[in-house]
């Protein structure tokens, strides 16, 4: 098995612009909010945080929405947006592994507002199974193949420790799920045909350490061998759970 890697989405639509539809989809349903009926191609991508020129290439893979001199229809492109993603229809979530992080996804209310519904929880802690989480009752990980099958579970949350992410990403795929989004500080080796997000907190929180120092003027780029670092670092820092 290989780690799946694409340079463009089904249909045509290159990876860089689906990673960006989410973004134009929260930007229109803010416009949507504040009861905006239309919108340039500008004041979208700067609701977007992108520019203009990029906004207007991304929506060309998609068709032709806009009207010249009016701009966009809000509720409408909101609407050809999501059904492109794939938000027109609920679908089923479980959730692996419950500790905090497990948890916070869990509670987490957005999910079911933008077409997930997260209809199971499971983890290998008797101490956690048979306990109430966002109100489901968290059963084994044991059970995770009749799980998929009797919930028709599309997408697999894997927020288990690293050692045991790839046992949990193969019992998914192998009962038929094949969207995993994985919050474990490893990475996942998936069949050709199953798509993997990974969401790596800590590598973020580095990325934004590396620009703040360098913005305080900490950086020592003479600092000799040896200098102290945090043994969390060094080890890889802690597992998710």
């Amino acid at each position: 098995m290989t780690a799946r890697s694409s340079a463009e989405a089904p249909r045509g639509v290159p990876e860089a612009t689906v990673a960006r539809l989410p973004l134009y989809l929260r930007a229109l349903t803010t416009l949507a909010d504040a009861g905006t009926a239309t919108c340039s191609s500008e004041d979208l991508a700067a609701a977007a945080g992108v520019n203009s020129a990029m906004l207007r290439k991304d929506l060309s893979h998609l068709g032709s929405y806009g009207t010249r001199g009016v701009g966009y229809d809000v509720d409408h492109l909101r609407y050809e947006i999501a059904r492109e993603i794939g938000l027109t229809t609920d679908r089923n979530v479980v959730v692996v592994g419950l500790g905090n992080l497990g948890q916070a996804l869990a509670n987490y209310a957005g999910f079911r507002s933008r077409g997930f519904r997260v209809v199971a929880l499971l983890d290998a802690d008797p101490r956690m199974v048979g306990s109430t989480v966002a109100g489901l009752e968290v059963r084994d990980v044991a059970e995770l193949e009749r799980v998929v099958a009797e919930l028709d579970v599309a997408i697999g949350v894997v927020a288990t420790p690293a050692t045991a992410a790839q046992e949990v990403a193969d019992r998914l795929v192998g009962a038929g799920v094949a969207a995993i989004l994985n919050f474990a500080p490893t990475v996942l080796t998936v069949p050709e045909g199953v798509e993997v997000r990974k969401v790596d907190l800590s590598t973020e929180l580095q990325i934004l350490a590396f620009h703040e120092q360098r913005r305080s003027g900490e950086y020592l780029p003479t600092d000799p061998p040896g200098s102290s670092v945090s043994p969390a670092v060094l080890a890889g820092g802690e597992e998710v759970r």
